[in-house]
C-alpha cells in the first residue's frame, strides 16, 4: 500500500475536516510508518505542516479511529510540501532494503521498519530505520521516484534501544495491544521522529554538496 490511501482515509474524517477549519492552509509534509515484522502491530502516521502557527499537525490512523496532536517544530526550517501520489509501496520497502543488504553482504533479517517519506531538495526520500536480527540498526534512504537506496549503514542498537521498542511493554508478539500499549508506542513517535529528522539533516548536506 502506498501513502495515498491512508491521506485520503484521513481527508475523509470529520476529524480532518474540522482541523481545516481551524487550521487553514496546512498542507501535507510527511507520512511516518512502523512495520513491526514480529507483533504485526503497524503505526501509520501522517503529518501536516501549519503554517501560521510553524507547527506540526501529527494525525495517526488506525483502523478503528483517527486522532491528531500539534507539535513543536524540530527546526525551524520550513518543509517542503508532500506529494501525495508517491512510487514506493509500503510493503515493498523490505525487499528493496534487503536486495541492497545481499550487496553488501549483509545476512541479518529486518525485524521492524521505521519510515519517514518526505520531500528534501525537490524529491521525494525516505528516511528508515531498521531493527535487525543482530540486534544491530540498519539506516538507509530510499529514493522514491526510482527505489533505489541512496545510503545505507549500519550502527549499534545501544543508541536506539530506548527508542524503539522491540514490541509494546509486557506484550508478546502477535498478541492485540492495549490501549495503554499503544500510547506508550505513541510516545515514543516523537523520539523517533527526532532521530529520523538528523537523518533527513544529514543527507540533505550530502545532497547539496
Amino acid at each position: 500500500m502506498k501513502i495515498q490511501p491512508f491521506v485520503e482515509k484521513l481527508q475523509g474524517t470529520k476529524t480532518y475536516e474540522e482541523f481545516q477549519q481551524k487550521y487553514k492552509g496546512a498542507f501535507l509534509i510527511a507520512g511516518f510508518f512502523v512495520l513491526d515484522y514480529e507483533s504485526g502491530q503497524n503505526i501509520s502516521q501522517i503529518d501536516y505542516y501549519i503554517p501560521k502557527e510553524k507547527k506540526v499537525a501529527a494525525f495517526n490512523i488506525s483502523q478503528e479511529s483517527v486522532n491528531f496532536k500539534v507539535l513543536e517544530m524540530l527546526n525551524e526550517k520550513i518543509p517542503e510540501k508532500l506529494d501525495i501520489k508517491t512510487n514506493v509501496d509500503l510493503d515493498a520497502l523490505r525487499g528493496i532494503l534487503e536486495d541492497e543488504m545481499k550487496n553488501r553482504s549483509i545476512s541479518d533479517e529486518i525485524k521492524k521498519i521505521i519510515a519517514v517519506i518526505q520531500t528534501i531538495e525537490g524529491r521525494k526520500v525516505w528516511t528508515i530505520n531498521c531493527v535487525l536480527s543482530g540486534m544491530e540498526i540498519l539506516k538507509a534512504h530510499v529514493d522514491d521516484e526510482s527505489k533505489t537506496v541512496l545510503s545505507m549503514e549500519r550502527a549499534s542498537v545501544v543508541e536506539f534501544l530506548k527508542k524503539i521498542p522491540m514490541n509494546p511493554a509486557g506484550q508478546p508478539a502477535k498478541t492485540e495491544p492495549s490501549k495503554k500499549d499503544i500510547d506508550a508506542q505513541l510516545k515514543q513517535l516523537d523520539q523517533l521522529k527526532e532521530v529520523l529528522e538528523k537523518e533527513k539533516a544529514k543527507l540533505e548536506k550530502k545532497t547539496k554538496k
